[in-house]
């Protein structure tokens, strides 16, 4: 009997033993990662952009208070932007706005709502200020543009108009419709 009890424990001491070691020689699962169709691409908070020329300097800095990217839109997103540049003359321009885009594969910087631009002008004695709701700054072509109503305040001068482009590399500011200007010449 003893003899009976004996075969029977080693048989389940012998089955028990190989299911243990099949468990541990089994290699382990991968885990399965699955990409949301809403992947947003790389986000930052309280970042800085820098985008630069060919020879290494900076064609344009962007602070924004969110940066994200949406990859199935081409487009970079942008949050409470301040934009800074200077145009081929070394004259520096800064804007603010509430919103931004980068289009994929452009050189444009799109601003929207609330937008501010300041210009120091070299050899002007005070800046330029204008105030829009959307402008587009164009590095390659070094054009800054807006379709909208705009406001341009210079040297205590005020003209209101219905779109805007500069061209910095001429040095030449062209409103385009709807131009209502006060204006006081000095004697």
């Amino acid at each position: 009997m003893m003899y009976r009890l004996f075969a029977v424990l080693t048989v389940a001491a012998v089955i028990i033993g190989s299911l243990l070691l099949a468990r541990q020689n089994r290699a382990p699962q991968a885990a399965t990662v699955q990409r949301s169709d809403t992947s947003e691409g790389y986000s930052a908070r309280d970042a800085q952009l820098i985008e630069t020329g060919k020879n290494g300097l900076p064609l344009y800095i962007i602070d924004a208070a969110t940066i994200r990217q949406l990859p199935r839109r081409d487009r970079v997103q942008l949050t409470q932007v301040a934009l800074t540049f200077q145009d081929p003359s070394g004259n520096h321009w800064s804007a603010t706005a509430e919103r931004g885009a980068i289009m994929h594969g452009t050189d444009r910087v799109q601003l929207s709502g609330d937008v501010h631009v300041l210009a120091a002008l070299n050899g002007s004695h005070a800046p330029i200020r204008i105030r829009t709701d959307t402008l587009t700054f164009d590095s390659r072509a070094d054009v800054v543009r807006s379709d909208d109503a705009v406001t341009l305040l210079w040297a205590g001068q005020t003209l209101n108009a219905t779109g805007l482009a500069v061209n910095l590399k001429a040095h030449r500011l062209h409103l385009e419709s709807k131009v209502h200007a006060i204006v006081t010449l000095s004697h």
